[in-house]
């Protein structure tokens, strides 16, 4: 059973890394000319983002019905492989509980056989055993020491990996990803805060949990469609989402902040020159950090306490037309006031006012 455990594990673990989560074609553009409106263009790929997909930094590419980049597989999670994903975050807390009720039991009955009862103590004598037969291997404080580290292990990765079987199948039953499952309440605070009167709709819920279950696990092992259209509820169509997508980002320019560098930073990660409380409230995220030259202008989008997150200013077209977004301290930079150019307060200022 042990060995049937890690059969199954390491396949399905190594089916998510190598056969990747699928990613949209360089150059891919949607068959009708004027639904290119209707989506996001990645400059990067130098193509249109296909519904439910999004760019991953990581892997510098668009991927397909993207869940989470996952540092544990190098690979995202996605179209192709969020199945594989799935069953190895299922099979391998149940392989460490096996392995747990092992390690339980065996310790259990070679501490048994080596305790003794006296009137005023308990002894355990770890060198023999007092009661025959011996066991096969044999059983001291080493091999005692060593169980019960690994049962620690055997645990700790069943808590942790179960948690996240348990998120997963969230979304997957909700025919959603982590990403689009965060789009959702985003759209959700969106028409609160402008009182639009809008009803937002998930367009791929098949309204079933098992039509939602069978959209990604199927008995030939290969999830349905194409990975570029998707089958949509009554009322929607397969734009739905990303027009939303649009919203938020046209949103998130209306509310965003010009800022400018007051000071230098090199953007590493846990900075000691700019203060003890920023070196300890650095954000526990994977998202980069931007480095900063006095005098360069930032948008910035949202912010914690000593630091903010925020897309650099292209001052012109010598910087690549690369688009730097990322963390930075809040002590580096200083709010624009006014438009340098049309000495007017800026747009972000007017929303914050």
């Amino acid at each position: 059973m042990l060995l049937n455990w890690t059969v199954m594990i390491l396949y399905n673990y190594f089916s998510a890394m190598f056969v990747g989560p699928g990613y949209v074609p360089l150059g891919w553009t949607p068959e009708k000319s004027q639904d290119c409106m209707y989506l996001q263009y990645c400059k990067v790929c130098q193509s249109y983002k296909a519904p439910r997909s999004h760019h991953c930094r990581k892997c510098n590419r668009c991927v397909m019905k993207m869940d989470h980049h996952c540092p544990w597989i190098n690979n995202c999670c996605g179209y192709q492989n969020h199945a594989s994903f799935t069953l190895f975050l299922l099979l391998a807390p149940l392989g460490c509980i096996h392995a747990s009720f092992i390690f339980i039991m065996t310790m259990y009955t070679q501490l048994y056989n080596r305790i003794s009862f006296g009137w005023s103590s308990v002894k355990i004598d770890m060198s023999a055993a007092k009661r025959d037969p011996r066991p096969i291997i044999p059983f001291g404080l080493s091999a005692f020491a060593a169980s019960l580290f690994a049962l620690g292990l055997a645990l700790g990765t069943t808590i942790a990996v179960g948690m996240l079987f348990i998120i997963q199948m969230k979304v997957i039953l909700t025919n959603k990803t982590s990403i689009e499952s965060w789009i959702e309440e985003k759209a959700k605070d969106r028409i609160q805060y402008y009182q639009t009167g809008e009803t937002f709709i998930f367009p791929y819920d098949m309204g079933s949990k098992w039509k939602n279950f069978r959209q990604v696990f199927t008995w030939s092992g290969i999830p349905e469609g194409d990975g570029l259209d998707w089958p949509v509820r009554d009322g929607c169509h397969q734009y739905s989402l990303t027009i939303e997508q649009l919203k938020q980002k046209a949103d998130k320019r209306v509310r965003s902040v010009r800022y400018r560098a007051i000071d230098d930073y090199s953007g590493v990660c846990c900075p000691v020159t700019k203060g003890v409380k920023t070196f300890f409230t650095t954000p526990c995220t994977e998202e980069p950090r931007i480095a900063l030259s006095k005098g360069d202008l930032i948008l910035a989008t949202r912010g914690l306490k000593h630091w903010m997150y925020g897309e650099k200013i292209l001052i012109s077209a010598a910087d690549g037309g690369i688009r730097e977004r990322g963390w930075f301290p809040r002590k580096c930079v200083e709010k624009c006031q006014y438009d340098s150019e049309t000495d007017q307060p800026v747009d972000g200022e007017k929303k914050s006012k």
